[in-house]
């Protein structure tokens, strides 16, 4: 099969051969474009909601070692621009894991590569709406646009490139 064309078409194959070095057939690729109208499609969209609580907050900076005072200690965050203790921003960035690996594209989603924004910080206790749409759509693979936001404050924006799982591409 002949790559060319934009941009997105030489990185998807230069991944995909890196992830699944194996011979592509005509009737490979038939298959897997059928499996990807039936079952993701551009333009199709999931959310999730969350509000982490300072628990989730201390809990992740034990698991990470990650313990800026920033994120857990209010003195300290009140003498900065933040004026209090905000969320780690991979910690934000864990529900757009979670919106992909349970509901688009769902189980057995592999995350590629990702390139995020925080342009506003995530308080802890605001609730926060993660929201993920397809993009693109080349073979297995899928380019999505993610963000998360408090009502009209975005807190982090951006693009992920994602392998569609293979029960979803038969």
């Amino acid at each position: 099969m002949a790559w060319r064309g934009c941009v997105l078409c030489r990185q998807l194959r230069d991944v995909y051969r890196a992830v699944a070095p194996v011979t592509v057939t005509t009737a490979t690729i038939s298959r897997i474009r059928y499996a990807e109208r039936r079952f993701l499609h551009v333009g199709e969209r999931a959310t999730l909601t969350k509000a982490f609580s300072a628990r989730d907050v201390a809990t992740f900076a034990e698991l990470t070692g990650d313990l800026n005072p920033i994120h857990l200690d209010p003195v300290y965050a009140e003498t900065t621009s933040f004026e209090r203790p905000i969320v780690h921003g991979m910690l934000i960035n864990g529900l757009i894991s979670a919106v992909l690996g349970t509901k688009m594209p769902g189980s057995g989603c592999i995350l590629l590569y990702q390139e995020i924004h925080f342009p506003a910080p995530l308080y802890v206790g605001e609730e926060v709406l993660a929201e993920a749409e397809v993009k693109k759509m080349k073979m297995s693979f899928a380019l999505i646009s993610v963000s998360c936001s408090v009502k009209d404050k975005v807190v982090m924006k951006g693009e992920v490139m994602v392998m569609v799982p293979e029960k979803q591409r038969r």
